[in-house]
């Protein structure tokens, strides 16, 4: 065989073998980047499954929404009385669903429970009506005004005894001085989860003076309450809330005994006590004591309302002006993304009280107002019925502060 031919002959095979090798190495190569690709994977994929799962987002809840009924003074006298002998629960049948349907319900009761003698003198009612209260839908009572000190010390330890026994809670008022520990300056109330603090001040006592010993049984507006009502209590209210900011509440509301009989002013102190108040924090001022029905405030952004008279809740007409007033309700919101509460809207019911030679009742006006423009049976007089259509207007015109 020719050696040129031999030779090309092993060069080509020699070729071959090193071309086969190299495959064979490149194979070898793939299967174990495979094999480190498929560890890795799996590395990965054990350790994606053994890690914690990220927290979820956490889920709002839907806002809490009560409502809280006031109405304005219930007035004691001889001719309630009289028409309490036969009971007392027609004279609130008719208000009684809205006082029952409110998660808190209040009135201030212009009077007390310190036991007989009964009626206008005194101020003093039967215990029966704070029960016939408490079954139309009452929650508590304001007790701090001009009769809270009527009938001295014991009267008002009876007062406050009758008014828990009927199962309304005390406003305002206290049995004995109260301490820091104590926390009895104000009321709290836990609805819906919702805390609130209720807290009630009287600008007097009907010209008298609190016992020595006992002159933090009532909460005051003012250091001369006993004469000129000239100087507020600034140290005095302000440590009752600071008692109650102790408490962490989410709203709330103080009801004060206020401002002139039968006049429509506003005193330059009035305008103090609000401006100290809601400085504090007080998210609703509801006022009694004039009677008549004054201007309601409102500030939507902060949700701080102003009332500043409710006027007669009950009343025996004996002057005009006196036998309409209004239930206020406000609508109170707990929201869930922010834990922000406050008064996001209110509504009123316009009263009427309705006064005849044997008979007293609070009604609600518009009702009343339907069943004679419907011709029940059972429908006011025409005349009540004017006099209806006339404190219609002046409530709207009132509350505006008109």
């Amino acid at each position: 065989m020719d050696q040129n031919a031999e030779s090309r002959r092993q060069a080509r095979a020699q070729k071959k073998a090193k071309a086969a090798a190299r495959k064979k190495l490149l194979w070898r190569i793939g299967m174990i980047a495979a094999g480190l690709a498929l560890i890795v994977g799996i590395i990965a994929l054990l350790s994606q499954c053994s890690r914690e799962e990220p927290a979820p987002e956490p889920v709002v809840g839907e806002d809490t929404v009560i409502h809280f009924t006031a109405g304005g003074d219930l007035n004691v006298t001889d001719k309630l009385i009289s028409v309490g002998q036969r009971g007392y629960e027609d004279v609130f049948r008719d208000v009684a669903p809205l006082l029952a349907d409110a998660d808190l319900s209040t009135l201030n009761l212009e009077g007390n429970l310190a036991g007989a003698p009964y009626g206008s003198a005194t101020g003093s009612a039967p215990q029966s009506l704070a029960y016939a209260l408490r079954k139309t839908g009452l929650d508590m009572i304001q007790l701090a005004n001009s009769f809270s000190n009527s009938r001295g010390p014991s009267g008002l330890h009876t007062t406050i005894d009758n008014a828990v026994a009927a199962g309304l809670e005390p406003v305002g008022v206290f049995k004995d001085t109260p301490q820091f520990w104590e926390k009895r300056g104000f009321s709290l109330f836990q609805v819906q989860g919702v805390k609130i603090a209720v807290v009630a001040f009287t600008k007097g006592l009907n010209g008298m003076s609190l016992l020595s010993g006992n002159e933090d049984c009532v909460n005051l507006l003012y250091t001369d309450y006993d004469s000129t009502y000239q100087r507020v209590a600034t140290e005095r209210i302000s440590a009752v809330l600071d008692d109650i900011d102790r408490e962490k509440p989410d709203l709330v509301i103080a009801l004060v005994h206020w401002g002139s009989e039968f006049n429509d002013n506003i005193s330059s102190t009035q305008k103090s006590i609000v401006r100290l108040l809601q400085s504090r924090g007080v998210d609703a001022i509801i006022g009694t004591h004039p009677h008549y029905v004054q201007k309601i405030e409102y500030n939507e952004q902060s949700g701080q309302l102003l009332a500043y008279s409710l006027g007669d809740f009950l009343s025996d007409a004996s002057v005009a002006g006196t036998e309409y007033s209004i239930l206020l309700n406000l609508e109170i919101t707990k929201f869930a993304a922010t834990g922000e509460t406050k008064i996001t809207n209110y509504s009123y019911t316009p009263l009427f009280s309705l006064s005849t030679e044997d008979s007293l009742q609070v009604v609600r006006l518009e009702n009343a107002m339907a069943a004679y423009e419907s011709g029940h049976l059972d429908a006011v007089t025409e005349e009540l019925y004017n006099k209806m259509v006339y404190a219609q207007k002046r409530i709207e015109a009132r509350v505006k502060g008109g």
